[in-house]
């Protein structure tokens, strides 16, 4: 597994300080204009990878409350585009080249609807995470049911040398996500941003440079 070190904030946190470690990029994120804290594993990423370039045009799916809209809108400028697609609302005032969509992401019909409007994109990002129960098995199935849905639409819209990026909750059927994965990318890479709780399962595939065709086909 890869930790983020290119810029990466490296300060070092006593073991069970999790709750501080929490305060710390909850306040760094009021403090500068974002939405949630979860901008910051973005911005790790980023910085060690640069999967984010301006011009690009970016899917964001589990986009609520928008703190990786703000922060990808940047980095793509005004001649990029960013679609941002939650179950929740979203509710922020965007810049023109961003646009949000309330939906849910394991209905097919509403996946048709978003291949057939937005067409193909640079780069595929999945936050999403479902309601966790407190069983770590059950919590860690539902999470990778989130990413295959992902990729099963990153499939369809992802420009070949596009990049995919998904979170899920470790658990057995990782591997096996990694390795259908795989067979479509250059490189992939499990990361675990420094921003992300060190005794939380939760870590970031990120998958690099498309190597095979999309997957799209008329939906008419």
């Amino acid at each position: 597994m890869s930790r983020c070190k290119k810029g990466c904030n490296s300060q070092n946190r006593p073991h069970g300080a999790g709750h501080t470690y929490q305060d710390h990029y909850f306040q760094l994120a009021k403090k500068e204009g974002y939405l949630s804290r979860a901008v910051y594993k973005l911005m790790e990423i980023q910085r060690s990878y640069r999967i984010l370039s301006r011009g690009m045009k970016v899917l964001d799916l589990g986009a609520a409350p928008g703190s990786w809209l703000q922060f990808t809108s940047k980095i793509v400028g005004e001649r990029g585009y960013v679609v941002g697609i939650d179950i929740k609302p979203i509710e922020h005032n965007f810049p023109p080249h961003v646009s949000t969509i309330q939906g849910d992401m394991t209905n097919q019909e509403f996946v048709k609807s978003i291949v057939k409007q937005f067409g193909v994109f640079d780069v595929v990002m999945s936050d999403m995470a479902p309601d966790t129960i407190g069983n770590k098995h059950a919590d860690s199935a539902r999470s990778a049911y989130l990413v295959e849905q992902a990729f099963e639409l990153a499939k369809r819209v992802l420009k070949p040398g596009g990049h995919f990026i998904a979170k899920i909750f470790q658990g057995e059927d990782t591997p096996l996500l990694v390795k259908a994965i795989r067979e479509h990318f250059r490189k992939v890479k499990i990361v675990k941003p420094l921003a992300s709780r060190k005794e939380s399962k939760e870590v970031y595939i990120l998958a690099m440079d498309r190597t095979t065709q999309s997957d799209n086909v008329d939906e008419n």
